[in-house]
């Protein structure tokens, strides 16, 4: 179908019709986007069929990866990439009359993610398929994905995400392999055989329904499959209020992160987790039951790994099917158990080291409670024999404690592998977040660092700049992305340093076209571009960025001899609908751009462009326009990032702090390629210990800092009385937990060799090739590697 040019028009020419019922000439956009899905959907279905047979087969060892985000973004582009056809298509279709590139904007981007995490989950997809591995994702299907932002007045609005509006053309819905997920009720236990038998009665049941998408790897035959999970009604569930248990199934794949502020949020946030777990763990099981009878080997055919603590219910839903549907002991079962599940942890901020009251778990989840209860008897008692006495350190490694079940010492527990995400995040880790199980466990924990799919952020999001690397040293890259060490040499070849710096230029004019038409004035593109974009949260500290702008124009106001090479700051983030005080970041930094962008005196000097709906399409065309990457979070806050590869990988350079993957990509391409500022981890850490430091005098003998504080409360903003306040307090009275003050006068510094060095535009362009050079390790096709061959010990499809 995809063989030539012509056979692909003809083709897709009677598609069209017999598809949308209607001529080509009146097909619309839309209905040539869902034909041509369509077609690539048939196009690799005998290959799908074959790697669900290799599966089912159980010849290869298969990983199963539990999330409860994937972040997918559009798939039309990266698939026809993938089969190698996209050239075809584009010429065909061009000689129809149509234009890919308005096909694929015709794709709503699939709103099952809200940052890092789930746009991580995707990449790792992407990898594990183009490496032939055996790798399957597992999560949601949410209706309403996040939510879609709107600016209203420099505030954030949420709305439902419409990404299905118009069906998914990428999905299968297998109703005939759909499961039930029981909530509730009460268990019943009785001797049976020698043995307690357990059971759930009066259980409200819903019915987790599968839609499958095939995850197409790059230049080969794999295509792995991402299972989504919906919540329907179930046929076997009794309910009078029939409305009422329709609406409370539904809502259980309505939308991701439903507000858990109240009780009645929590308990929904907790039954997707479970949802998710527990629709997963049966659909693993049946499928590995259909080819062994016992599940005593289980782990040898089978590795299962949770994203973060969100599916560490696996671990109890796990022993409940081994237990109670499988008929073993409690010690094979948990044999079985821990030799198969593996955790990440992606955090080192307590609030997301996720943990349940007792008295919402019990109700909603009884068994579960129950064998987490036998979980931690039995864990403790070890501890007991291992540390006797020692009542304070049994504590602090409880899986129950105060009232709680705390779900990273669950997934800890019951599982083989405890891995970080960036070198530094994994020594916080063992020495200090985990310590004490670190001591226990050293054996468990391990790094991988993030990596990112080097195929979608570069060889898709900028394909001019792919074409000049390929020109230059071939293509092994894009199967082999470390060979982008091959570039190096050409940081210093004026050709490829004039050619960087064309399409750099022309990416950026791009991307000043489209923000043109969304805040309504041209962007000067021979600007330096500075980018944050990411999820809005203090440690991130969109805060420090702002603040800074404010310096900036405070002296372009005050100071007639100051002057800078023009920078235009570009931000996109959206902030959780209940994290009020990152709401406010976003109204401050409206508030500033107002302000800026308005002033006939700074104005041709900086701009503030606030990008709306912050979103995986909008970043693929940022990343490439881009001259600096702001990392700029608290020092080990950032687990590792991958933003700040992405940028990478397009030849931005990096202003950081000293975090997360910040540091090995410093300790690759050197001090004078990457810009780096602030407090060290261990000196964070150290000041936390202590309660802080006073942040109070930075502002007293700081009078740049003094200023811009005062800024917030003083009418600098008319109209806007007591707007910042909060933002003020943080900073003064609170006494700035993430040190926002404390890093400001360093900030300033790196910023000033930034405008320095970029005035020297060829020795620009020598530190960004040098960072595209030193990028390949960044792939995620190095971290999924690392990943098959330490924890999980899965080996490549034979085809």
């Amino acid at each position: 179908m995809f063989s030539s040019k012509e056979s692909f028009k003809q083709c897709f020419l009677k598609r069209v019709e017999r598809l949308c019922g209607k001529s080509f000439r009146d097909s619309s956009t839309l209905d040539q986007y869902q034909t041509l899905g369509i077609m690539v959907r048939e196009h690799i279905s005998a290959n799908w069929i074959e790697t669900n047979e290799r599966s089912r087969s159980n010849q290869n060892k298969q990983t199963y990866y539990l999330s409860i985000e994937f972040l997918l973004g559009r798939l039309l582009g990266q698939n026809l990439l993938n089969l190698g056809v996209r050239e075809i298509v584009k010429e065909g279709l061009t000689e129809l009359g149509i234009c890919l590139e308005d096909i694929e904007e015709a794709e709503m981007d699939a709103g099952l993610g809200n940052g890092g995490l789930g746009r991580l989950a995707a990449c790792f997809l992407d990898s594990l398929a183009s490496l032939d591995l055996p790798g399957h994702g597992m999560g949601i299907r949410y209706k309403h994905g996040f939510f879609e932002q709107k600016i209203v007045d420099g505030h954030q609005v949420e709305l439902p995400e419409q990404w299905l509006k118009h069906g998914y053309v990428w999905e299968i819905r297998n109703a005939d392999q759909a499961v039930c997920v029981r909530f509730g009720g009460r268990v019943k236990m009785a001797q049976e055989g020698g043995r307690l038998r357990f059971w759930q009665e009066d259980a409200e049941v819903m019915t987790a329904v599968p839609h499958d998408i095939p995850i197409i790897g790059y230049e080969t035959k794999t295509v792995n499959t991402l299972r989504l999970w919906n919540a329907e009604p179930c046929s076997l569930h009794h309910e009078p209020n029939i409305l009422k248990y329709k609406r409370e199934t539904e809502a259980v794949s309505e939308c991701l992160y439903p507000d858990d502020t109240h009780d009645e949020g929590k308990i929904l946030r907790l039954k997707q987790q479970y949802f998710l777990v527990s629709a997963s763990l049966q659909s693993i099981v049946k499928r590995y039951k259909n080819t062994h009878p016992s599940l005593h080997d289980f782990h040898q055919k089978v590795a299962i790994h949770i994203n973060d603590t969100h599916p560490a219910l696996a671990v109890p839903e796990l022993m409940r099917i081994l237990l109670d549907e499988e008929k073993m002991t409690w010690d094979e079962a948990w044999h079985v158990t821990v030799h198969t599940i593996s955790y990440t942890n992606h955090t080192t901020l307590a609030e997301a080291l996720e943990k349940w009251r007792i008295d919402l778990i019990k109700p909603l989840l009884p068994r579960i409670y129950m064998i987490i209860e036998e979980i931690n008897e039995r864990f403790c008692g070890w501890l007991w024999e291992k540390y006797p006495g020692e009542w304070e350190r049994i504590e602090k490694l409880a899986v129950i404690a105060h009232g709680e079940v705390k779900m990273a010492h669950l997934a800890i527990v019951g599982s083989y592998s405890v891995n970080g995400v960036a070198n530094i995040h994994s020594t916080i880790l063992k020495e200090r977040e985990m310590n004490d199980f670190y001591s226990v466990f050293p054996f468990k924990f391990n790094n991988k660092t993030n990596g990112i799919s080097h195929r979608r952020w570069l060889l898709k999001a900028n394909p001019p700049l792919a074409n000049l690397i390929t020109e230059a040293i071939g293509d092994r890259w894009l199967k082999d992305p470390e060979s982008l060490l091959d570039l190096r040499p050409f940081a210093n070849d004026s050709a490829f340093l004039e050619s960087f710096q064309r399409i750099k230029r022309e990416r950026k004019q791009l991307l000043a076209d489209m923000m043109k038409g969304s805040v309504g004035f041209a962007v000067n593109p021979d600007s330096i571009f500075d980018v944050q974009v990411k999820r809005l949260h203090a440690y991130k500290r969109q805060l420090l960025n702002v603040l800074h702008i404010m310096y900036l124009y405070n002296r372009l106001k005050e100071d007639k001899g100051f002057a800078i090479y023009p920078q235009t700051f570009i931000f996109g983030a959206k902030a959780s609908p209940t994290y009020h005080y990152a709401k406010k970041v976003i109204k401050l930094i409206h508030s500033v751009a107002d302000k800026i962008n308005h002033d006939p005196d700074v104005r041709h000097s900086i701009n503030v462009i606030f990008l709306e709906n912050y979103r995986v399409s909008t970043a693929e065309r940022i990343f490439p326009a881009s001259d600096v990457s702001e990392q700029i979070s608290a020092a080990s806050k950032e687990a590792s990032g991958t933003g700040n590869m992405k940028f990478m990988i397009n030849g931005a350079l990096t202003i950081g702090t000293h975090d997360g993957a910040n540091i090995e990509m410093l300790e690759r391409v050197g001090t004078e390629c990457i810009y780096t500022f602030g407090l060290k981890a261990d000196e964070v850490l150290d000041y936390a210990e202590k309660g802080g430091y006073l942040s109070r005098e930075y502002y007293q003998h700081d009078a740049r800092i003094r200023q811009t504080a005062d800024q917030l409360i003083n009418g600098f903003f008319e109209g806007e009385a007591g707007e910042f306040e909060p933002i003020y307090d943080s900073l003064i009275a609170y006494n700035d937990e993430y040190f926002v003050l404390k890093d400001f006068a360093s900030y300033i510094v790196a910023q000033e060799r930034i405008q320095k060095d970029y005035l020297n535009k060829r020795l620009w362009a020598e530190k960004a090739v040098t960072n595209i050079a030193h990028a390949g390790y960044f792939s995620s096709d190095r971290t999924i590697r690392e990943y098959a061959d330490d924890i999980w010990e899965i080996k490549p499809y034979q085809h």
